[in-house]
Protein backbone atom coordinates (compact mmCIF):
# COMPACT_ATOMS: atom_id res chain seq x y z
CA UNK A 1 0.00 0.00 0.00
CA UNK A 2 1.67 3.00 -0.62
CA UNK A 3 0.49 6.72 -0.98
CA UNK A 4 0.73 9.53 -3.20
CA UNK A 5 -0.19 13.35 -3.66
CA UNK A 6 -1.72 14.21 -6.58
CA UNK A 7 -3.90 16.23 -8.40
CA UNK A 8 -3.98 20.60 -7.65
CA UNK A 9 -1.88 20.52 -4.66
CA UNK A 10 0.73 18.96 -6.95
CA UNK A 11 0.29 21.66 -9.80
CA UNK A 12 0.03 24.71 -7.31
CA UNK A 13 3.04 24.04 -5.49
CA UNK A 14 4.74 23.72 -8.98
CA UNK A 15 3.65 27.04 -9.91
CA UNK A 16 4.56 28.94 -6.73
CA UNK A 17 0.82 29.29 -5.60
CA UNK A 18 -0.24 28.35 -2.41
CA UNK A 19 -1.51 24.86 -1.53
CA UNK A 20 -4.80 24.82 0.32
CA UNK A 21 -5.84 21.41 -0.12
CA UNK A 22 -4.14 18.24 -0.45
CA UNK A 23 -5.44 14.90 -1.69
CA UNK A 24 -3.71 11.81 -1.86
CA UNK A 25 -4.18 8.22 -4.15
CA UNK A 26 -3.63 5.14 -2.09
CA UNK A 27 -2.39 1.99 -4.76
CA UNK A 28 -2.66 -1.55 -3.88
CA UNK A 29 -5.09 -1.56 -0.94
CA UNK A 30 -8.74 -2.17 0.06
CA UNK A 31 -11.30 -0.61 2.25
CA UNK A 32 -10.59 -2.93 4.73
CA UNK A 33 -6.95 -1.82 4.89
CA UNK A 34 -7.79 1.44 4.97
CA UNK A 35 -10.43 1.27 7.89
CA UNK A 36 -7.98 -1.19 9.83
CA UNK A 37 -5.38 1.91 9.51
CA UNK A 38 -7.53 3.93 11.05
CA UNK A 39 -8.76 5.61 8.26
CA UNK A 40 -12.46 7.13 8.20
CA UNK A 41 -14.66 6.03 5.33
CA UNK A 42 -16.64 9.11 3.57
CA UNK A 43 -17.29 8.40 -0.09
CA UNK A 44 -20.20 7.77 -1.20
CA UNK A 45 -19.88 6.99 -5.04
CA UNK A 46 -16.17 5.15 -4.81
CA UNK A 47 -14.01 4.67 -1.70
CA UNK A 48 -12.75 7.86 -0.08
CA UNK A 49 -11.26 7.95 3.11
CA UNK A 50 -10.41 10.57 5.64
CA UNK A 51 -6.58 10.24 7.53
CA UNK A 52 -7.09 9.93 11.22
CA UNK A 53 -4.45 12.88 12.38
CA UNK A 54 -4.24 15.23 9.60
CA UNK A 55 -8.16 15.22 8.24
CA UNK A 56 -6.74 14.66 4.44
CA UNK A 57 -8.72 12.91 1.86
CA UNK A 58 -7.42 9.48 0.68
CA UNK A 59 -9.22 8.03 -2.52
CA UNK A 60 -8.51 4.57 -3.44
CA UNK A 61 -6.75 4.50 -6.90
CA UNK A 62 -9.68 3.79 -9.42
CA UNK A 63 -10.68 3.29 -13.19
CA UNK A 64 -14.04 4.50 -14.84
CA UNK A 65 -15.95 3.37 -17.26
CA UNK A 66 -18.49 5.15 -19.54
CA UNK A 67 -21.68 3.76 -19.04
CA UNK A 68 -24.67 6.42 -20.21
CA UNK A 69 -25.02 9.48 -21.54
CA UNK A 70 -23.93 13.00 -19.36
CA UNK A 71 -21.82 12.97 -16.46
CA UNK A 72 -23.72 10.10 -13.91
CA UNK A 73 -23.08 7.04 -16.32
CA UNK A 74 -20.31 6.29 -15.05
CA UNK A 75 -18.93 2.91 -13.31
CA UNK A 76 -16.26 2.83 -11.21
CA UNK A 77 -13.38 0.50 -10.17
CA UNK A 78 -11.37 0.51 -7.52
CA UNK A 79 -8.82 -2.53 -6.50
CA UNK A 80 -6.24 -3.09 -5.05
CA UNK A 81 -4.52 -3.94 -9.04
CA UNK A 82 -5.64 -0.62 -10.33
CA UNK A 83 -2.17 1.69 -10.54
CA UNK A 84 -1.47 5.29 -10.35
CA UNK A 85 -0.75 5.49 -14.26
CA UNK A 86 -4.48 4.00 -14.53
CA UNK A 87 -6.14 6.62 -11.71
CA UNK A 88 -3.70 9.62 -13.39
CA UNK A 89 -5.75 8.55 -16.97
CA UNK A 90 -9.13 9.82 -15.71
CA UNK A 91 -8.49 13.39 -15.06
CA UNK A 92 -9.38 15.85 -17.08
CA UNK A 93 -6.17 18.18 -17.42
CA UNK A 94 -2.04 17.12 -17.68
CA UNK A 95 -1.63 19.93 -15.12
CA UNK A 96 -3.94 18.03 -12.99
CA UNK A 97 -2.98 14.89 -13.69
CA UNK A 98 0.50 14.99 -11.76
CA UNK A 99 1.58 13.20 -8.50
CA UNK A 100 4.54 13.06 -5.90
CA UNK A 101 5.68 10.33 -3.89
CA UNK A 102 6.60 9.98 -0.15
CA UNK A 103 9.79 11.96 -0.71
CA UNK A 104 8.30 14.68 -3.20
CA UNK A 105 9.68 13.05 -6.24
CA UNK A 106 7.40 13.89 -9.28
CA UNK A 107 5.22 11.43 -11.30
CA UNK A 108 3.85 12.34 -14.28
CA UNK A 109 3.15 9.74 -16.85
CA UNK A 110 0.87 12.47 -19.19
CA UNK A 111 3.39 15.66 -19.76
CA UNK A 112 1.77 18.16 -17.47
CA UNK A 113 5.22 19.20 -16.07
CA UNK A 114 5.88 20.51 -20.05
CA UNK A 115 2.30 21.69 -20.30
CA UNK A 116 2.75 23.27 -17.14
CA UNK A 117 5.74 25.37 -18.38
CA UNK A 118 4.00 25.99 -21.84
CA UNK A 119 0.94 27.64 -19.23
CA UNK A 120 -0.86 24.88 -21.94
CA UNK A 121 -4.39 23.48 -20.35
CA UNK A 122 -4.61 20.33 -22.02
CA UNK A 123 -6.55 17.11 -21.85
CA UNK A 124 -4.99 14.11 -20.48
CA UNK A 125 -6.88 11.28 -22.80
CA UNK A 126 -10.01 11.50 -25.26
CA UNK A 127 -11.66 10.45 -21.76
CA UNK A 128 -12.08 13.84 -21.00
CA UNK A 129 -15.09 13.89 -23.52
CA UNK A 130 -17.27 11.50 -21.63
CA UNK A 131 -17.63 14.33 -18.94
CA UNK A 132 -19.50 17.22 -20.05
CA UNK A 133 -18.61 19.18 -16.33
CA UNK A 134 -14.91 18.87 -17.72
CA UNK A 135 -15.89 21.53 -20.40
CA UNK A 136 -17.18 23.47 -17.30
CA UNK A 137 -14.08 22.84 -15.72
CA UNK A 138 -11.43 24.13 -18.53
CA UNK A 139 -13.36 27.44 -18.88
CA UNK A 140 -12.97 28.24 -14.92
CA UNK A 141 -9.26 26.34 -14.94
CA UNK A 142 -8.58 29.35 -18.45
CA UNK A 143 -10.00 31.90 -15.77
CA UNK A 144 -7.78 31.09 -12.80
CA UNK A 145 -4.51 31.20 -14.61
CA UNK A 146 -4.91 33.11 -16.86
CA UNK A 147 -3.22 35.96 -15.04
CA UNK A 148 0.11 33.26 -15.34
CA UNK A 149 -0.38 33.06 -19.08
CA UNK A 150 -2.18 30.01 -19.95
CA UNK A 151 -4.12 28.92 -22.81
CA UNK A 152 -6.58 26.20 -23.94
CA UNK A 153 -4.84 23.87 -26.25
CA UNK A 154 -6.06 23.30 -29.76
CA UNK A 155 -6.65 19.80 -29.57
CA UNK A 156 -8.58 20.68 -26.61
CA UNK A 157 -10.85 23.08 -27.54
CA UNK A 158 -11.67 21.07 -30.63
CA UNK A 159 -12.55 18.30 -28.33
CA UNK A 160 -14.75 20.61 -26.95
CA UNK A 161 -16.99 21.56 -29.81
CA UNK A 162 -17.41 17.98 -30.50
CA UNK A 163 -18.52 17.51 -27.51
CA UNK A 164 -21.31 20.02 -27.80
CA UNK A 165 -22.05 18.81 -31.92
CA UNK A 166 -22.37 15.26 -30.27
CA UNK A 167 -25.05 16.66 -27.71
CA UNK A 168 -22.98 16.43 -24.70
CA UNK A 169 -23.45 19.15 -23.29
CA UNK A 170 -27.15 18.74 -23.47
CA UNK A 171 -27.08 16.40 -20.17
CA UNK A 172 -25.53 19.05 -18.18
CA UNK A 173 -27.83 20.08 -14.99
CA UNK A 174 -28.64 23.37 -12.90
CA UNK A 175 -26.61 22.44 -10.03
CA UNK A 176 -23.54 21.68 -11.66
CA UNK A 177 -23.58 24.12 -14.51
CA UNK A 178 -23.91 26.74 -11.45
CA UNK A 179 -21.53 25.29 -9.72
CA UNK A 180 -18.95 25.38 -12.13
CA UNK A 181 -20.00 29.00 -13.34
CA UNK A 182 -19.83 30.48 -9.41
CA UNK A 183 -16.65 29.74 -8.69
CA UNK A 184 -15.66 30.23 -12.55
CA UNK A 185 -16.86 34.10 -12.21
CA UNK A 186 -14.77 34.42 -8.34
CA UNK A 187 -11.65 33.74 -10.11
CA UNK A 188 -9.14 36.14 -11.35
CA UNK A 189 -9.87 37.17 -14.89
CA UNK A 190 -13.68 35.58 -15.19
CA UNK A 191 -13.95 36.99 -18.67
CA UNK A 192 -11.69 34.08 -19.83
CA UNK A 193 -14.14 31.42 -18.21
CA UNK A 194 -16.88 32.85 -21.25
CA UNK A 195 -14.65 33.19 -23.86
CA UNK A 196 -13.74 29.64 -23.78
CA UNK A 197 -17.08 28.56 -22.93
CA UNK A 198 -18.20 30.42 -26.10
CA UNK A 199 -15.12 29.70 -27.97
CA UNK A 200 -16.21 25.89 -27.57
CA UNK A 201 -19.78 26.42 -28.56
CA UNK A 202 -20.97 26.09 -24.92
CA UNK A 203 -22.05 28.84 -24.16
CA UNK A 204 -25.07 28.90 -26.27
CA UNK A 205 -25.83 25.65 -23.77
CA UNK A 206 -25.53 27.43 -20.95
CA UNK A 207 -26.16 30.95 -20.68
CA UNK A 208 -27.99 31.64 -24.14
CA UNK A 209 -28.99 35.15 -22.52
CA UNK A 210 -24.95 35.92 -22.74
CA UNK A 211 -24.23 34.18 -25.75
CA UNK A 212 -26.47 36.38 -27.62
CA UNK A 213 -25.04 39.75 -26.83
CA UNK A 214 -21.80 38.98 -29.09
CA UNK A 215 -22.14 40.45 -32.13
CA UNK A 216 -24.75 42.95 -31.23
CA UNK A 217 -23.90 46.34 -31.92
CA UNK A 218 -23.17 49.37 -29.90
CA UNK A 219 -22.96 53.14 -30.09
CA UNK A 220 -19.05 53.65 -30.64
CA UNK A 221 -19.33 56.89 -29.12
CA UNK A 222 -20.25 55.27 -25.79
CA UNK A 223 -19.03 52.04 -26.08
CA UNK A 224 -15.43 52.24 -28.43
CA UNK A 225 -14.19 48.66 -26.65
CA UNK A 226 -16.72 46.78 -29.15
CA UNK A 227 -19.90 44.73 -28.91
CA UNK A 228 -22.34 44.41 -25.52
CA UNK A 229 -20.95 40.71 -25.39
CA UNK A 230 -17.62 42.58 -25.70
CA UNK A 231 -18.24 45.14 -23.31
CA UNK A 232 -19.83 42.26 -20.83
CA UNK A 233 -16.72 40.67 -20.97
CA UNK A 234 -14.66 44.24 -19.75
CA UNK A 235 -17.37 45.03 -16.96
CA UNK A 236 -16.76 41.31 -15.67
CA UNK A 237 -13.04 41.50 -15.36
CA UNK A 238 -13.75 45.10 -14.14
CA UNK A 239 -15.55 43.74 -11.77
CA UNK A 240 -13.18 41.24 -10.31
CA UNK A 241 -11.07 44.21 -10.11
CA UNK A 242 -12.92 45.78 -7.66
CA UNK A 243 -13.33 42.28 -5.24
CA UNK A 244 -16.84 41.91 -6.19
CA UNK A 245 -18.80 39.35 -4.51
CA UNK A 246 -20.32 37.01 -6.52
CA UNK A 247 -24.00 38.24 -6.58
CA UNK A 248 -22.42 41.71 -7.93
CA UNK A 249 -20.30 39.35 -10.81
CA UNK A 250 -23.54 37.61 -11.89
CA UNK A 251 -25.47 40.76 -12.14
CA UNK A 252 -22.86 42.02 -14.23
CA UNK A 253 -22.75 38.97 -16.07
CA UNK A 254 -26.53 39.31 -17.29
CA UNK A 255 -27.53 42.63 -16.52
CA UNK A 256 -27.38 43.65 -20.27
CA UNK A 257 -29.14 40.83 -21.67
CA UNK A 258 -32.02 42.84 -22.66
CA UNK A 259 -29.90 44.17 -25.23
CA UNK A 260 -30.33 41.24 -27.46
CA UNK A 261 -33.60 42.22 -28.03
CA UNK A 262 -33.47 45.47 -28.61
CA UNK A 263 -35.39 46.18 -32.39
CA UNK A 264 -32.90 46.21 -35.56
CA UNK A 265 -34.48 49.71 -36.22
CA UNK A 266 -33.73 51.57 -32.90
CA UNK A 267 -29.92 49.36 -33.09
CA UNK A 268 -26.68 51.27 -32.28
CA UNK A 269 -29.08 52.41 -29.14
CA UNK A 270 -30.40 49.77 -26.80
CA UNK A 271 -33.62 52.60 -25.44
CA UNK A 272 -35.33 50.39 -22.57
CA UNK A 273 -32.72 47.40 -22.97
CA UNK A 274 -32.52 47.40 -18.98
CA UNK A 275 -37.06 47.11 -18.72
CA UNK A 276 -36.30 44.17 -21.52
CA UNK A 277 -33.78 42.26 -19.76
CA UNK A 278 -35.68 41.81 -16.53
CA UNK A 279 -37.38 38.41 -17.79
CA UNK A 280 -34.14 36.91 -19.41
CA UNK A 281 -32.57 37.35 -16.45
CA UNK A 282 -34.92 36.15 -14.25
CA UNK A 283 -35.13 32.86 -16.99
CA UNK A 284 -31.45 32.21 -16.94
CA UNK A 285 -31.86 32.58 -12.91
CA UNK A 286 -34.82 30.28 -12.53
CA UNK A 287 -33.11 27.53 -15.11
CA UNK A 288 -29.72 27.63 -13.39
CA UNK A 289 -31.21 27.49 -9.77
CA UNK A 290 -29.52 30.26 -8.95
CA UNK A 291 -29.15 31.17 -5.06
CA UNK A 292 -31.85 33.93 -3.94
CA UNK A 293 -29.42 36.61 -3.10
CA UNK A 294 -27.99 35.95 -6.09
CA UNK A 295 -30.89 35.97 -8.39
CA UNK A 296 -32.31 39.12 -6.71
CA UNK A 297 -29.41 41.34 -7.20
CA UNK A 298 -28.95 39.93 -10.70
CA UNK A 299 -32.90 41.50 -11.31
CA UNK A 300 -32.21 44.80 -9.53
CA UNK A 301 -29.17 45.56 -11.35
CA UNK A 302 -30.61 44.84 -14.64
CA UNK A 303 -33.37 47.24 -13.98
CA UNK A 304 -31.92 49.90 -12.03
CA UNK A 305 -28.59 50.00 -13.67
CA UNK A 306 -29.26 53.03 -16.44
CA UNK A 307 -31.21 54.68 -13.44
CA UNK A 308 -27.83 54.49 -11.48
CA UNK A 309 -25.41 55.74 -14.36
CA UNK A 310 -28.17 59.05 -14.61
CA UNK A 311 -27.93 60.12 -10.75
CA UNK A 312 -26.03 63.33 -11.56
CA UNK A 313 -29.18 63.94 -13.97
CA UNK A 314 -32.60 62.58 -11.34
CA UNK A 315 -34.11 64.97 -9.24
CA UNK A 316 -34.68 63.87 -5.95
CA UNK A 317 -38.09 62.03 -6.07
CA UNK A 318 -36.37 59.95 -8.71
CA UNK A 319 -33.42 59.20 -6.64
CA UNK A 320 -35.55 57.96 -4.32
CA UNK A 321 -37.62 56.00 -6.37
CA UNK A 322 -34.18 53.99 -7.45
CA UNK A 323 -33.47 53.54 -3.90
CA UNK A 324 -36.86 52.40 -2.99
CA UNK A 325 -36.99 50.06 -6.02
CA UNK A 326 -33.46 48.85 -4.42
CA UNK A 327 -35.80 48.18 -1.36
CA UNK A 328 -32.12 49.65 0.05
CA UNK A 329 -34.34 51.42 3.12
CA UNK A 330 -35.27 47.76 4.83
CA UNK A 331 -32.50 45.85 2.70
CA UNK A 332 -29.32 48.59 3.02
CA UNK A 333 -26.87 45.53 2.89
CA UNK A 334 -28.34 45.51 -1.05
CA UNK A 335 -26.76 49.12 -1.80
CA UNK A 336 -22.80 47.84 -1.91
CA UNK A 337 -23.12 44.80 -4.57
CA UNK A 338 -25.59 47.68 -6.50
CA UNK A 339 -22.57 50.06 -6.63
CA UNK A 340 -20.07 47.87 -7.59
CA UNK A 341 -22.04 45.94 -10.39
CA UNK A 342 -22.95 49.18 -11.53
CA UNK A 343 -19.59 50.78 -11.05
CA UNK A 344 -18.08 47.42 -13.29
CA UNK A 345 -20.57 48.48 -15.65
CA UNK A 346 -19.44 51.99 -15.79
CA UNK A 347 -15.24 50.77 -16.05
CA UNK A 348 -16.52 48.29 -18.39
CA UNK A 349 -17.09 50.81 -21.21
CA UNK A 350 -13.56 51.24 -23.31
CA UNK A 351 -10.82 53.86 -21.66
CA UNK A 352 -12.30 53.93 -18.05
CA UNK A 353 -10.37 51.69 -16.75
CA UNK A 354 -9.94 52.49 -12.79
CA UNK A 355 -11.79 55.49 -13.40
CA UNK A 356 -13.88 56.63 -10.67
CA UNK A 357 -18.00 56.31 -11.31
CA UNK A 358 -19.13 59.97 -11.00
CA UNK A 359 -22.76 58.78 -9.44
CA UNK A 360 -21.37 56.37 -6.75
CA UNK A 361 -21.08 59.88 -4.67
CA UNK A 362 -24.65 60.98 -5.90
CA UNK A 363 -26.09 57.75 -4.42
CA UNK A 364 -24.58 56.96 -1.47
CA UNK A 365 -25.52 60.98 -0.46
CA UNK A 366 -28.91 60.58 -1.07
CA UNK A 367 -28.92 57.08 0.60
CA UNK A 368 -27.59 58.57 3.67
CA UNK A 369 -29.76 61.55 3.44
CA UNK A 370 -32.69 59.76 3.37
CA UNK A 371 -32.16 56.49 5.18
CA UNK A 372 -33.28 57.94 8.24
CA UNK A 373 -36.77 59.08 7.67
CA UNK A 374 -39.43 56.11 9.79
CA UNK A 375 -42.91 56.25 9.81
CA UNK A 376 -43.20 56.60 13.76
CA UNK A 377 -43.32 60.73 13.67
CA UNK A 378 -46.43 59.95 10.99
CA UNK A 379 -48.43 57.97 12.90
CA UNK A 380 -47.83 59.94 15.82
CA UNK A 381 -49.06 62.43 14.24
CA UNK A 382 -52.36 60.51 13.38
CA UNK A 383 -51.47 59.67 9.85
CA UNK A 384 -52.89 56.20 8.63
CA UNK A 385 -52.56 53.98 5.90
CA UNK A 386 -51.39 54.73 1.93
CA UNK A 387 -50.86 58.65 3.89
CA UNK A 388 -47.97 57.62 6.05
CA UNK A 389 -46.20 56.05 2.87
CA UNK A 390 -46.79 58.91 0.98
CA UNK A 391 -45.31 61.53 3.95
CA UNK A 392 -42.65 58.87 4.32
CA UNK A 393 -41.64 59.78 0.65
CA UNK A 394 -41.98 63.17 0.76
CA UNK A 395 -39.65 63.56 3.60
CA UNK A 396 -37.02 61.45 2.13
CA UNK A 397 -37.41 63.31 -1.14
CA UNK A 398 -36.59 66.64 0.89
CA UNK A 399 -33.90 65.32 2.74
CA UNK A 400 -32.41 64.44 -0.69
CA UNK A 401 -33.20 67.72 -1.81
CA UNK A 402 -31.40 69.65 1.56
CA UNK A 403 -28.32 67.47 1.27
CA UNK A 404 -28.27 68.65 -2.74
CA UNK A 405 -28.72 71.97 -1.67
CA UNK A 406 -25.67 71.72 0.66
CA UNK A 407 -23.64 70.19 -1.40
CA UNK A 408 -23.93 72.95 -4.04
CA UNK A 409 -25.05 70.78 -7.03
CA UNK A 410 -27.99 70.31 -9.67
CA UNK A 411 -30.78 68.46 -8.61
CA UNK A 412 -29.09 65.54 -7.66
CA UNK A 413 -26.01 66.97 -6.37
CA UNK A 414 -23.99 64.76 -8.71
CA UNK A 415 -20.97 65.39 -11.68
CA UNK A 416 -22.21 65.99 -15.20
CA UNK A 417 -20.84 62.75 -16.62
CA UNK A 418 -22.99 59.91 -16.49
CA UNK A 419 -22.91 56.49 -18.69
CA UNK A 420 -25.16 57.99 -21.30
CA UNK A 421 -28.17 56.49 -22.55
CA UNK A 422 -26.48 53.07 -23.51
CA UNK A 423 -25.38 51.44 -20.07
Amino acid sequence: MRSYRVGGAVRDRLLGRPVEEVDWVVVGATPEAMAEAGYRPVGKDFPVFLHPDTGEEYALARTERKTAAGYHGFEFHAAPDVTLADDLARRDLTINAMAEDETGALIDPYGGYADLQARRLRHVTEAFAEDPVRILRLARFAARFAPEGFTVADETLALCRRMVADGEADALVPERVWQELARGLMEAVPSRMVAVLRDAGALAKVLPEVDALFGVPQRADYHPEGDAGTHTLHALDAAAGLAAPLEARLAVLLHDAGKAYTPAEALPRHPGHEERGVEPVRGACERLRVPRACRDLALLVTRWHMQAHRAAELRPGSLVDLLEGLDAYRRPERLEPFLLACKADYRGRGGQGAAEWPAEAILRRAFEASRGVSARPFVEQGLRGPEIGRAIREARCRAVAEQAAKAGGGPGAGAADAAGPEG
